[in-house]
């Protein structure tokens, strides 16, 4: 097991994108820290590029996922962000080489279901799993994609339209976390194998404060901690943190129940 770092910032449009790549950083050699194993940076570019398509940043969000691509470590990885499009790689790796009962976990605050043409920002990690659903922009969607009804949202409380549309029609289901509907969720969904995404913002901001885009009503940690470690029947192959721009080592050691657990999943 190891943990890949990747610094991407340009996937959001947040007031403190710029502090991802800093968050990225320091989560990551703290977790590493954490769960004795070693830490590999993916070199990223670090500017950005203009709108295109409906996507800030799409060339760099392009040009960073052919490096993150060239540098997919085997084996279990624990993937820490940066945005969530820093997932865009690992995940879609998992779905080609684990067939078609698997899936995705998706704990996140916001369903990160939109397309270029729905987002209302146009960042790229409101359209991530969209994109990992084999819809949006070519460039970026998975080709073999996640089935429909093979990616369940956790925690998720901030909906556009367009997103509770795809959420209505049955592209991905929505659970509140509460670990035996969530089982019950996946069992029904015939996954076997599972990937595992963390966007931090699923907690409240009132328990973890270094997140990127935080809202209102989130998760405890001993709730997240609870969702996390009923999955162990599952065959997890991969997991990701995403969205910290804290460095703060006091913030971060509240976060250790929860990377001690996603390292059991893991192991």
């Amino acid at each position: 097991m190891l943990i890949q770092a990747v610094p991407q910032w340009q996937g959001a449009r947040t007031p403190r994108a710029g502090d991802l790549p800093a968050g990225c950083r320091a989560l990551s050699t703290w977790a590493g820290d954490v769960l004795g194993v070693p830490v590999r940076e993916v070199p990223l570019a670090a500017g950005g590029s203009p709108v295109v398509d409906g996507i800030a940043n799409r060339e760099a969000l392009l040009d960073n996922r052919e490096r993150h691509t060239e540098a997919l470590a085997d084996g279990p990885v624990l993937t820490i962000g940066g945005d969530c499009a820093a997932d865009l790689v690992p995940v879609a790796a998992a779905r080609a080489s684990c067939g078609d009962r698997f899936g995705v976990v998706w704990f996140d605050a916001h369903a990160d279901l939109n397309t270029p043409g729905s987002s209302p920002s146009g960042a790229f990690h409101g359209m991530v799993l969209r994109s990992l659903l084999g819809d949006g922009d070519p460039a970026f969607a998975a080709a073999p994609p996640i089935a429909p009804g093979r990616a369940v949202l956790v925690g998720t409380r901030a909906v556009d339209p367009a997103e509770r549309a795809a959420i209505e029609a049955g592209l991905v289901r929505l659970v509140d976390g509460e670990p035996s509907r969530l089982v019950a969720e996946l069992r029904d969904a015939g996954i076997e194998r599972l990937y595992v995404h963390l966007d931090l913002d699923v907690l409240d901001p009132t328990g973890f404060a270094g997140m990127d885009y935080p809202e209102p009503g989130g998760m405890r940690i001993g709730q997240l901690v609870a969702g996390l470690s009923a999955l162990a029947e599952f065959e997890v192959v991969g997991a990701a943190i995403t969205e910290c721009v804290s460095g703060k080592p006091d913030e971060l050691a509240i976060l250790a129940p929860v990377v001690h657990c996603i390292g059991e999943l893991l192991r």
